[in-house]
């Protein structure tokens, strides 16, 4: 199993303290989990993209770019790029050339994004996001993979034997497709025989465990090869500590500020309280063994092979933080990867001896 380290960059005042970092100061606080993560032998460090608040991760590729920078070996994640709100070429000058600057440690996870302020920010409506989102990514992938690209398209201008410059570095990248709540990108990464990525975040296991068995059905439907087939998931929290009861104690007052701040904004309460969102969400609280356990159990129903953690703080204290990631590393990470497999490709650039055939460059 392979995990990595995620932040959306969500800029608001900690839940505990309730003191709101500068902007730069959040940035710098990006850039130092990101150390941290290869620090502490993390495979991938993730950097979401929001485009409204209190997000401030509207240039995923300036951070990772910055983080390529000051990294060697861990992969880098976008979590998720949002190409239903792209001009698809735009986003493929981008990321190919971060893909350079990182020597071929980006992987792609995509998605139609959340938000109406962001939607109404690029003139997207509820209607028409999946079908952005599909065509951005027929044109990306295109783009991607051949050298000169002709495509008709309905939400930029048509594409007429277009060169699109720098020529990428892996061949091709890979892409991840993001999962919440709907079947349409589930279908649209079955088709191409990509990656899936489950949130997991909001909800109990029930919903986004669907979700992935629709999934399989649709790979198969598609006549992929079911060993090529890979997930990943996420989760809703982090805090590793020698016993469960330090662990709640530790977790409450950051659980019931959160609820608080649910409650006040009106968004959708589904945990009433720390114990049932300990037990029934995909939060990672507790000793252990009590984590290696609940991973164990939502592998049983997701089959996934990646797995993301939260890598900030969120209303720990700097010690706790590193203290909880320092234990997950050293006493949790070892057994799941050693009891769960990892996914079915290297871990590492795609490069053109292991890449895919071309396809054809027409839309």
């Amino acid at each position: 199993m392979k995990f990595l380290a995620i932040t959306l960059i969500v800029h608001r005042p900690d839940p505990v303290t309730g003191v709101r970092k500068s902007t730069q100061e959040r940035f710098r606080e990006v850039l130092d989990n990101a150390l941290l993560a290869e620090e502490l032998g993390f495979d991938g460090f993730g950097v979401g993209e929001r485009h409204e608040r209190p997000f401030i991760s509207s240039s995923p590729t300036v951070v990772l770019s910055h983080i390529a920078a000051l990294t060697r070996r861990i992969r880098l994640f976008t979590a998720v790029t949002t190409l239903s709100l792209l001009d698809p070429v735009r986003a493929y000058e981008d990321y190919a050339t971060l893909d350079h600057l990182s020597g071929g440690r980006l992987d792609l996870i995509i998605g139609k994004g959340n938000g109406a302020a962001q939607r109404e920010l690029f003139h997207v409506t509820p209607e028409d996001q999946w079908e952005r989102n599909a065509e951005s990514y027929a044109v990306f992938r295109q783009i991607w993979r051949n050298d000169r690209v002709t495509a008709a398209t309905r939400f930029r201008p048509e594409l007429t034997d277009a060169e699109v410059w720098p020529r990428p570095y892996q061949r091709p990248v890979r892409v991840w497709h993001g999962s919440a709540t709907s079947k349409e990108s589930v279908d649209l990464a079955a088709r191409y025989g990509d990656p899936l990525f489950s949130a997991n975040v909001t909800h109990p296991i029930e919903p986004y465990a669907e979700l992935i068995r629709y999934y399989r059905e649709r790979w198969e439907h598609y006549g992929h090869d079911p060993a090529a087939l890979a997930v990943g998931a996420g989760s809703a929290g982090l805090l590793v500590t020698r016993t469960s009861q330090e662990a709640l104690d530790v977790y409450r007052p950051i659980f019931e500020a959160n609820l608080a701040f649910q409650k006040q904004v009106g968004l959708p309460v589904v945990f009433e309280t720390l114990e049932d969102f300990v037990d029934r969400s995909s939060a990672l609280i507790g000793s252990p063994q009590q984590i290696i356990d609940k991973v164990h159990r939502y592998h049983e129903q997701f089959g996934h092979t990646v797995l993301h953690l939260h890598a900030d703080a969120s209303g720990l204290t700097d010690p706790q933080h590193r203290d909880s990631l320092e234990l997950f590393q050293s006493e949790v990470a070892p057994v799941l990867r050693k009891e769960i497999p990892d996914p079915p490709f290297p871990w590492g650039p795609v490069l053109p001896a292991v890449a895919a055939e071309e396809e054809p460059a027409r839309a």
